[in-house]
């Protein structure tokens, strides 16, 4: 039994414990996202590669090689399951001056469901092997599809189903009702005999401040029903996510899709065997903006054009790489006249 006279004893000891504590926190410099309630890694942690090299969170899962899932954009899909958990996610035209698609990459968070998954095009094998990660995909071009039979790198294809790794959900119309599951992915992989841990060296990141103290709002003028906008709120220092007016949510959660970056980058789209395929120039270089803490980046994007798996670079006016706000990452690829707006 503790006596009354040990009873301060005890409280001093645990005040001292407490004390230490904060120090400790305070120390390693963790802070809270706002946003997302995620806890970030100061900027020597995640150098050392302790946190998502796609988005900058600390995670436990951070060293798993990336999975990039090719989704639909069609009206009839909506609203997707799955997105809100994606570390990184890419929007691109599959159809010049059309139809858009979107590919979205997940490190930490697997979702119960993911869906509905489309087919891939050729365009979106160096963006994902520059990111070292496993496309996965239901079908494709042939254009796409004659390099990935070919072993231009690793993928799972819905197609040809393996390990079951794929379903398609009844009362929605095909080809939009085929969806996987986390942990399917995870068991397909592994049975695919695909190596496990990534090895992308990451974007850089930096503290989450907010410096723009009104909302604003981003507009990218895709084609309707695919046009998007993003209403920037300063006090969660994030942009939230709407298509065609409406807010885009994840299916799985009813969260409305958040961004904490937005990249915009201008390449040239070309049409190519009729109407239904299209070509975009992303090796190389060309413009972009990146859009955080509400303010906008003038930037050059860079890629080789003889390794797909080189790195996507964002550069600054003294082409050092501009540094993200540890949270999801959107990149918007536009063609260079595209109308965008930002007020």
């Amino acid at each position: 039994m503790i006596s009354i006279k040990s009873k301060p004893v005890l409280a001093l000891l645990f005040l001292i414990l407490a004390l230490g504590l904060i120090f400790v926190w305070q120390k390693t410099g963790r802070t809270i996202d706002v946003g997302t309630g995620q806890v970030t890694k100061p900027l020597e942690q995640i150098k050392q590669g302790e946190a998502n090299p796609l988005n900058g969170l600390f995670c436990k899962n951070f060293q798993r090689r990336p999975l990039a899932v090719v989704l639909a954009e069609d009206p009839v899909t909506r609203p997707l399951a799955g997105l809100s958990q994606a570390d990184l996610v890419f929007e691109m035209p599959v159809i010049t001056g059309s139809i858009t698609r979107l590919i979205a990459v997940y490190v930490c968070s697997l979702p119960d469901e993911i869906g509905s998954l489309r087919s891939a095009r050729h365009d979106f094998i160096p963006l994902t092997m520059g990111l070292d990660a496993i496309l996965v995909h239901w079908g494709g071009s042939h254009f796409a599809l004659d390099q990935l039979d070919n072993g231009v790198m690793d993928n799972i294809d819905a197609m040809a189903n393996p390990y079951n790794t794929f379903y398609q959900k009844r009362g929605i119309p095909q080809p939009h009702n085929g969806f996987t599951t986390g942990e399917k992915l995870i068991n397909g992989v592994q049975k695919s005999g695909y190596r496990m841990i990534g090895q992308f060296e990451g974007y850089p990141y930096q503290d989450s401040v907010a410096s723009q103290k009104d909302a604003k709002t981003l507009r990218i003028d895709y084609s309707y029903p695919y046009n998007v906008k993003y209403v920037y709120d300063p006090e969660t220092n994030s942009y939230s996510r709407y298509r065609a007016n409406s807010p885009e949510m994840d299916r799985n959660s009813n969260q409305q899709i958040r961004a904490k970056n937005i990249v915009v980058m201008r390449a040239f789209s070309r049409q190519i065997e009729g109407p239904d395929y299209n070509d975009l120039d992303i090796e190389g270089t060309g413009k972009c903006q990146v859009y955080q803490n509400g303010e906008v980046i003038n930037c050059t994007w860079q890629k080789s054009k003889s390794d797909f798996s080189s790195k996507l670079y964002f550069l600054d006016d003294n082409d050092q790489e501009i540094p993200f706000v540890p949270g999801q990452v959107w990149i918007q690829i536009v063609e260079p006249s595209q109308n965008i707006t930002w007020r």
